[in-house]
């Protein structure tokens, strides 16, 4: 069974999609099957992995991407899957992308209220699910339409946050969020998915250096805590102690359209290379938290 997760915040600017991204490769690299799907309307993740070229061409045709199955709803989710093996060389990584009409979805989108957006792609998501060790949804700062088609199907939910005092508040707005939209979709979940997915992790990222992150660090476990008390998190919801540097190199990669370690990063970058240690670190950490899980 696939493991599905979400990463997401209520506060934008955090590297989220950057470290879902590199994340993911370092997944594949290690074997994994791996699928991106892209709910932020940003398209960020779909544009530095299809590189811009061929994403315009998507965005101008409405269609192989992810608003299609919603709306004339001509394709499903098995039919708007890209694969990256094709030009990095890098088997197992695919990503369903997204253009700027998603954004129709949260406004202009008229269905069925018996069959919301996220039981649709739900029902999709099925057909494709099993071919996949890893599928992991790039969630907008927010819980509308968009968002709650990748939390209703996720069985985690990891939160990128970097060590500032609006991330700390963000994170408790994201959390009372969840738990509205947990109450409201209750009724439409089906046995196999499970109990909803509950905030699991907490990753630092994009850290400047010279920053200090022992007190944030001390303030979000404390907070994190808190909520593992109330039960309003996973009851081995963790801080990571992995975290990932801000580098130069992360936006070298998107303009060239690869993940970082798909760059060559024997050139001198002044360092930066360490920042692909950190992904695979990072994602060394969730395989570990995994086993925990399951264990």
């Amino acid at each position: 069974m696939a493991r599905k997760i979400a990463f997401i915040n209520h506060k934008g600017g955090v590297g989220k999609t950057s470290l879902l991204v590199n994340i993911a490769t370092s997944l594949a690299i290690l074997g994994k099957r791996v699928l991106i799907y892209d709910f932020d309307t940003q398209s960020n993740a779909s544009i530095w992995l299809l590189r811009l070229d061929r994403w315009n061409k998507i965005n101008a045709s409405s269609e192989g991407a992810i608003y299609s199955i919603f709306e004339p709803a001509t394709q499903r989710v098995k039919d708007v899957v890209w694969s990256k093996n094709d030009e990095s060389s890098l088997p197992g990584l695919d990503i369903v992308t997204t253009t700027f009409n998603l954004v129709n979805l949260e406004n202009e989108y008229r269905g069925e209220p018996s069959r919301p957006p996220y039981v649709i792609f739900r029902d999709q998501l099925a057909e494709i699910e099993d071919a996949y060790d890893f599928i992991l949804f790039d969630c907008p700062p927010n819980i509308l339409r968009a968002s709650q088609c990748g939390i209703f199907c996720a069985n985690e939910i990891y939160v990128p946050s970097n060590p500032d005092a609006l991330s700390l508040i963000e994170f408790t707005l994201l959390v009372e969020k969840l738990g509205k939209f947990h109450q409201l979709s209750v009724s439409f979940r089906i046995s196999a998915q499970g109990v909803p997915a509950q905030v699991q992790g907490i990753i630092f990222n994009s850290i400047k250096t010279g920053v200090d992150i022992d007190v944030p660090r001390m303030r979000m476990q404390l907070r994190l805590n808190q909520y593992r008390s109330a039960k309003r998190v996973a009851p081995k919801a963790k801080l990571f102690g992995q975290h990932v540097r801000d580098a130069m190199i992360v936006r070298r990669a998107v303009t060239l359209g690869l993940p970082v370690a798909m760059v060559n990063t024997n050139m001198d970058s002044g360092g930066d290379e360490t920042v692909v240690d950190d992904y695979r670190k990072v994602a060394a950490a969730l395989l570990r938290h995994g086993d925990d899980l399951n264990g």
